[in-house]
């Protein structure tokens, strides 16, 4: 392990990061996050500039991840133990976000379930990038569904893969990665090629968990039908991420998604994502329970290997 962590100590500090994560939620003020978010803004506005080039965007993701990454694998290196493995934990709780999807979503299943269509459009906003102003309940639901599938990859499941191979620091990559290419990676005129390394980068760090996470989907719900969805229209999305988790996801709730939403006032349509009926309120609580079951299978497979491995020490 590049985090010089034990499968036993990774176990037990993977399990610590994510209690705590259900037990406090996201920090509510000085979240490092966004710190990151708004030293990312200066050096934007100081490196994107004309010409483009895709240059200055590998510069400003170096000097915007890289420092930070380094401090930490630093600090936890010249710590005592103890204090080692508090800030592994306590690393892996700022940079998961399982709790915040469920505080996030969970308010529009139930304003959906007493007919507030007005509170669940204004909750809905806040988690997509779509217009939410019109929205029936079943596109209300869909989104909800659609940003639980995929954001459990994106807040939780990358998260805990890359803290899995380097522990702390590495849950702090994939993290700070993750948020720079939320904020840069777009394909405007803004953001075309200085986002470039930002989108890639994610691309790369995404590309192993987004995969065990479909399957992870799959395994949970309708396997067969999620295969053969995340087989077939997976390839269809522009992200090689997103396509196999959001497939499997809807496959695994037998659920039809994607089709037509309206970004910037304009309709846009976006290949089918699973197969089955249109979501409604109540799926947006199975689609939850589904990212909740898979972040404790992938914590039962951890204490698995950790059982095994300290079997072997005891042989």
């Amino acid at each position: 392990m590049l985090s010089g962590l034990s499968w036993p100590w990774l176990a037990v500090l993977m399990a610590l990061g994510i209690v705590i994560d259900l037990m406090l939620g996201e920090v509510r003020q000085w979240h490092p996050l966004v710190g990151f978010g708004n030293l990312a803004k200066r050096i934007e506005a100081a490196l994107n500039r004309s010409p483009a080039l895709r240059l200055r965007g590998v510069l400003a993701w170096t000097l915007a991840v890289v420092p930070a990454v380094l401090a930490a694998a630093w600090l936890i290196a010249w710590s005592p133990w103890w204090l080692a493995a508090l800030l592994h934990a306590g690393l892996l709780y700022f940079c998961i976000g399982l709790r915040s999807l469920r505080e996030h979503t969970l308010p529009i299943a139930r304003a959906l379930a007493v007919g507030d269509l007005a509170t669940a459009r204004r909750l809905t906003s806040y988690i997509v990038s779509r217009d939410t102003r019109q929205s029936s309940e079943e596109e209300l639901a869909k989104a909800g569904v659609e940003s639980l599938l995929e954001n459990g990859n994106d807040a939780v499941f990358g998260t805990l893969f890359w803290f899995l191979v380097a522990g702390g620091p590495g849950a702090l990559l994939f993290r700070l990665s993750n948020t720079l290419d939320a904020m840069w990676g777009y394909r405007n005129g803004r953001f075309y090629h200085f986002g470039w390394a930002a989108a890639r980068i994610d691309d790369a760090l995404n590309w192993c968990p987004a995969r065990l996470t479909a399957l992870s989907y799959a395994w949970l719900g309708q396997r067969q039908l999620a295969l053969a969805c995340w087989k077939e229209q997976a390839p269809a999305w522009s992200s090689p991420n997103a396509g196999p988790v959001m497939a499997a996801g809807a496959g695994a709730l037998g659920l039809a998604l994607g089709g037509a939403a309206i970004y910037d006032g304009e309709v846009e349509q976006r290949p089918p994502l699973g197969r089955g009926h249109p979501p409604r309120g109540a799926d947006i609580v199975r689609a939850w329970r589904l990212v909740a079951m898979s972040t404790a299978l992938w914590m039962a497979v951890v204490c698995a290997v950790a059982l095994l491995c300290l079997g072997g020490l005891h042989a």
